[in-house]
């Protein structure tokens, strides 16, 4: 029997002890989250978070390190892969989407914000040492 499975990405960029974040416009997701996306059919996983990336900020990514993996299931019952990366190489004038405004912020105060439900657990990933995986079990996320 084949699992259903949805590929989705995030990334942290970083520059000289900011991250960029995203004001996200999504009601259904609210908060303030890092930039990403759903990869798209026939993609690569590295060229989904370069495009949404760029969709998103107007930056353009380079050397992007995958750090992590994330997964659970959604509601349709598929397991829902969420890869994360981080870079801090990357061209281009920043600009906010339709996905969110996009600003910087000093690394250290992210946990003190508003973040959307699952992304806290995944701050140890983006941060530390990597790669870790972050798995969905008994009703709490935990870092293998």
């Amino acid at each position: 029997m084949a699992e259903l499975a949805v590929f989705t990405n995030m990334c942290v960029i970083e520059r000289d002890g900011y991250v960029l974040m995203q004001e996200r416009a999504d009601k259904n997701w609210p908060g303030v989250a890092f930039p990403g996306g759903h990869v798209e059919l026939g993609e690569s996983f590295t060229e989904a978070v370069k495009r949404e990336v760029r969709e998103e900020t107007g930056l353009t990514i380079a050397d992007p390190e995958l750090c992590g993996v994330k997964q659970f299931w959604d509601d349709d019952g598929a397991r829902y892969v969420v890869f994360l990366y981080r870079t801090s190489s990357f061209t281009g004038e920043l600009r906010s989407s339709e996905e969110g405004r996009v600003f910087w912020v000093k690394k250290e105060d992210v946990g003190k914000m508003r973040l959307p439900n699952g992304v806290r657990p995944m701050l140890p990933v983006f941060f530390g040492d990597f790669p870790r995986e972050l798995f969905w079990r008994g009703g709490g996320f935990e870092l293998l």
